[in-house]
């Protein structure tokens, strides 16, 4: 076992995903209400801390173009917070190109290589977000890096990030189902030892914002590339600049009983 895999191997596994009995949701309600504070605070990587989703953006049009398409608009903002298997799929069923074996081991290729090309630079941070990480990591608050992207993509990204802010990081290659499935958020909460009821995540996206809620995670929202939706227990900010612990303490607040249709 290498460096990296040793440094990591602590944060894999499988995750359950029990259902919560509906008598709970109050008496868990009525906790939060008491203990405002969040228990841990669930980052997102992509499009919220760092300023990725632009090379994603490079990487999934140059792919188009192997396969002789363009990529649509509709077809782009679909992929936003997905993991690279669901984006092929989108990808292949939306831009009509025939989904064989070799078609996706190669287009899998193509994306290994040429995100790997665009992020082993400097990634640009989102406005405001190493100022807010800062002050979540002195605030004492537990936290975790929670991303789709596979580990290998993400280690450029902690790179930019900085590893000593999160205590532990799960990546959408290391758990069942990737986002929109509640199954990222569970397995970082069950790694920090945290309710995720009582975890505030933090995402940009339609996708990322259904797995947390999915997970029973108070949500703050900081749209990125494309617009998403209000719903019961989504606190949106513009941007993470200025943001204050009140500001997470708030979405906590906001969060409805769990479990709910979101």
């Amino acid at each position: 076992m290498n460096l990296r895999e040793s440094r990591h191997s602590a944060h894999r596994g499988r995750v359950s995903t029990g259902s919560g009995m509906s008598e709970l949701a109050e008496e868990s309600r009525r906790k939060i209400a008491m203990t405002v504070r969040p228990a841990a605070v669930l980052w997102d990587m992509d499009g919220t801390l760092l300023d990725s989703e632009k090379l994603w953006d490079v990487a999934v049009r140059e792919l188009a173009r192997e396969h002789g398409r363009e990529m649509t608009a509709a077809i782009r903002h679909a992929l936003i917070g997905t993991s690279v298997e669901n984006s092929l799929r989108i990808m292949f069923h939306g831009l009509g190109i025939e989904e064989t074996p070799a078609a996706v081991r190669a287009s899998r290729e193509f994306l290994d290589r040429r995100v790997v090309e665009l992020m082993s630079g400097p990634i640009p941070w989102r406005p405001g977000a190493k100022d807010a990480l800062a002050l979540v990591r002195s605030a004492g608050l537990p936290t975790a890096l929670v991303t789709n992207t596979k580990r290998d993509f993400t280690e450029y990204g902690l790179d930019t990030l900085g590893r000593e802010y999160f205590d532990v990081t799960v990546c959408g290659d290391e758990v069942p189902q990737g986002k929109p499935a509640p199954d990222i958020y569970l397995r970082a909460a069950e790694l920090l030892g945290q309710d995720p009821e009582h975890c505030v995540a933090v995402e940009d996206s339609p996708t990322g914002a259904a797995a947390a809620q999915a997970a029973g995670c108070a949500l703050l929202v900081v749209p990125c590339e494309i617009p998403v939706p209000d719903a019961p227990g989504r606190l949106f900010r513009d941007t993470l600049v200025g943001l204050e612990l009140a500001d997470l303490e708030a979405a906590l607040r906001r969060k409805p009983p769990f479990p709910h249709s979101i």
